[in-house]
This record gives structure tokens, C-alpha cells and sequence, in this order.
């Protein structure tokens, strides 16, 4: 990896012009996510660079993707991402606010790594403040805006840090949503979780899939789970 790209198996994503770099949320969430119908559609809200669409676009090969922004700069780079990338014919960058994004059919799958930092000092940088904070992006407006977006059987998916759970949650189950699926993420064995990767759907399951994974063994390597999961993505 250098600083204005990160290179992985079967494309490159640019990052030179997008507050947001590559970094380990994204690429979790992109290699976690599912869909039911592999032939499907997929919106990614907040896409940055693009990583996360280009990632569901390699991983369901009949999929066709929407990739949202309201950063034109990120909006750039992802169309730039995608272009050269080898599933330039079903991803399409758009700008927008997902509060007011309408598409001719809803979704089989919402992706999204979200704003997270609700209570910190803003940045004094504007694009990396929009894309950190949930002052451009709060919870319930991302939440009711999938609600909408989503087909009655659809997935949506996305990874939150630990401290933001609780308020997730809280609009999760305002909007009518139910969780399906929840892997707890820990850097290491010893740590707390510190993120949480999250699916929900808007009818209610019988069990809900839960799991305590780990990032690191203690010598600093991959887990066999972390490994397992990004071994299409990531080159060494």
C-alpha cells in the first residue's frame, strides 16, 4: 500500500482525493456483507473511494451497484476506482444525499460504513469532517432513509465502533428494523470489541446470528477468521 492508493487482488483503489482512506471497517464490511439474490441491487451509502461497492461487485458477479456520495471530491475518485476496475459496466457512482436519493426500484442490499463520530470535536478539515461525523449524516436520517431503500426482503448491512452501538441500536429499532446478524469484532483476543459489524432486515428471525470475532493473534498476524474472510481481497 502507498499513500494515495491501496492495491488489492483484482483492483486498485485510488485515495488521493478522498478524506477517507482504505482502511480495515471498510474492508471488513465489504467482504461480510450478503445478499439473498446474487443477481441483485446494491446501494452503498457514504462510498468514499469506492472500496465497498467494488468489493460486493467482485463478490456477486450478476450484482448491479449504486454508489452513493455527497462529497463531489469522493464522488470523483470513486468513478475514478471504478473505471479502472473490472466491473466498470455495473457500478455507478452518483452524488447524493441518501435523504433524498430515489431510485426506480429498491434495493436487495444497503451497504454502509457510516459517519461515527457523534460527540467528538468536529475537524477543522470540511471533507474529512463529512465524512466522519454524523453532523452530515446522523443515525435516524441513514436508518429511515434504508427503511425506505430497502426491498420488504432485503439486507442491510454496516459496521459501527463499539461506543456508537447503543444509539444505533436505539434508531435501528425506531424505524421498524430487526437484527439478523451481529459480529463482534476485537483487535485481539484480550481486547474488548471495538467494532461491530451489524444486518438487519424488516422482519423478525427466529435466531439472530451472533459471533465474537478477532482481527489478530497475538503475534500480530491475520486470525484464520479475518484471513478466511478477506482472502479474495487482500494480496499477501
Amino acid at each position: 500500500m502507498s499513500k494515495d492508493h491501496f492495491e488489492f487482488r483484482h483492483f486498485i483503489v485510488r485515495q488521493d482525493r478522498c478524506a477517507m482512506k482504505v482502511g480495515t471497517d471498510g474492508t471488513l464490511l465489504g467482504a461480510w456483507a450478503e445478499m439473498a439474490v446474487g443477481e441483485g441491487r446494491v446501494l452503498d451509502i457514504g462510498t468514499g473511494t469506492g472500496l465497498i461497492a467494488l468489493m460486493m461487485a467482485q463478490r456477486y458477479p450478476a450484482c448491479r451497484v449504486k454508489a452513493i456520495d455527497i462529497d463531489p471530491e469522493a464522488c470523483l475518485q470513486a468513478a475514478r476506482n471504478v473505471e479502472e476496475s473490472p466491473f466498470a459496466d455495473r457500478i455507478e457512482v452518483i452524488l447524493a444525499d441518501v435523504a433524498d436519493f430515489t431510485a426506480e426500484e429498491r434495493f436487495d442490499a444497503i451497504v454502509s460504513n457510516p459517519p461515527y463520530f457523534q460527540a467528538s470535536l468536529e475537524c477543522p478539515d470540511s471533507q474529512r469532517t463529512t465524512a466522519r461525523h454524523t453532523s452530515s449524516l446522523s443515525y435516524a436520517s441513514l436508518i429511515s432513509s434504508a427503511f425506505r431503500l430497502l426491498k420488504d426482503d432485503g439486507r442491510f448491512s454496516l459496521i459501527i465502533p463499539d461506543d456508537c452501538l447503543s444509539s444505533l441500536m436505539a434508531e435501528i429499532h425506531l424505524a421498524g428494523f430487526f437484527v439478523s446478524r451481529h459480529w463482534s469484532v476485537r483487535t485481539t483476543p484480550e481486547k474488548p470489541p471495538k467494532r461491530h459489524l451489524i444486518e438487519i432486515i424488516k422482519h423478525p428471525v427466529d435466531e439472530i446470528s451472533i459471533n465474537d470475532c478477532v482481527l489478530q493473534i497475538s503475534s500480530g498476524e491475520r486470525s484464520p477468521w479475518y484471513r478466511e474472510l478477506t482472502r479474495d481481497f487482500y494480496i499477501r
